[in-house]
């Protein structure tokens, strides 16, 4: 017999079966395609094509008359080597580092605390959990407007508080303290967020390992350490991974605080001045601003692959 003929027929297999079952899959394939193609098409125009016209943007001279005439010279990469020799360059990679590190240790930190501490039941606990969602779900034009307010010099609650002990007054958001500033706001807006994924990731652990190990005579401490933190480790990479994404991309809060100047300015508050002509720059740069917005691309997708290859020796290891 035909070696063709042995695929489809045999026993307990009928001729043609392999085709009704084709046609039978056809509809639902068609109908999850019709269910896809609204977020394909959403990533393709709002995502993919925005950056792949960053990076293009960035390989060649933009100019307001580029938008008219269409004419943009290719350069390659002497615009990244001007924003790289640029002095402004490296102390805002600096500060971003600092702003970026910063937060992402308090918020991880605080939230790990917050979901080890809202981990036992207590009377209002669900209520307390629930309040300390309220940054998270605060405009950011809120949350700005608001630390802006409270650390104002003159009339700032921050001031007010720290005068009760007769300290002087702090500027929070002059040119030398504005990155202080900026990050504290931030780690304030980010500690929900890591208190809730990190409380989701303390309820897949077990209680039974708990008790076994307060039998052994393990306490508070040590079944942390030996418990809760290990356990947390894949939870903890995503968690650190999106945080750190998101920081790096920070402008709202900053922008709203201190407009970037100072110390505050970040690689992302830098584009932005440049592509709009704000804040420290006054002149609009296109292809400048393209340059950094590529460099925090390549950071992003650098942690990106440097999270799957600790998932995958992680899955090794197991």
């Amino acid at each position: 017999m035909p070696a063709g003929e042995l695929v489809t027929e045999g026993p307990g297999r009928a001729p043609g079966a392999r085709t009704g079952r084709l046609r039978n899959l056809r509809p639902t394939t068609w109908v999850g395609l019709a269910f896809a193609l609204p977020l394909l098409a959403y990533l393709l125009i709002f995502y993919l094509y925005p950056l792949v016209e960053n990076v293009s943007m960035s390989l060649h001279r933009f100019t307001r008359a580029s938008f008219v005439t269409g004419e943009a010279p290719f350069v390659g990469f002497d615009i990244f080597g001007e924003v790289i020799s640029s002095p402004q360059f490296w102390p805002t990679v600096r500060q971003t580092a600092i702003f970026v590190i910063v937060s992402l240790t308090f918020q991880y930190v605080i939230g790990l605390a917050l979901a080890v501490f809202f981990r036992r039941v207590f009377p209002l606990s669900a209520v307390l959990r629930g309040l300390f969602l309220v940054p998270w779900l605060l405009p950011i034009i809120v949350s700005g407007t608001t630390w802006q307010w409270m650390m104002d010099a003159d009339s700032g609650i921050l001031n007010q508080f720290l005068g009760i002990f007769g300290v002087d007054p702090v500027w929070w958001l002059n040119a030398e303290n504005s990155l202080m500033s900026v990050t504290i706001a931030n780690i304030w807006l980010g500690i929900p967020f890591n208190l809730v994924i990190l409380y989701s990731g303390l309820q897949n652990i077990s209680g039974d390992l708990y008790e076994a190990a307060s039998l052994d005579g393990a306490g508070p401490w040590r079944q942390f350490w030996s418990i809760t933190f290990p356990l947390l480790k894949p939870v903890t990479a995503i968690t650190l991974l999106l945080g750190f994404v998101y920081t790096l991309k920070v402008v709202d809060i900053i922008w709203i605080m201190t407009m970037g100047t100072g110390t505050s300015q970040t690689l992302a508050t830098w584009a932005y001045s440049m592509a709009f002509g704000k804040g420290s720059s006054g002149v609009i740069r296109y292809s400048e601003a393209s340059v950094v917005g590529t460099i925090l691309l390549v950071i992003a997708l650098a942690m990106g692959f440097i999270y799957l290859a600790v998932q995958r020796r992680q899955e090794a290891d197991r």
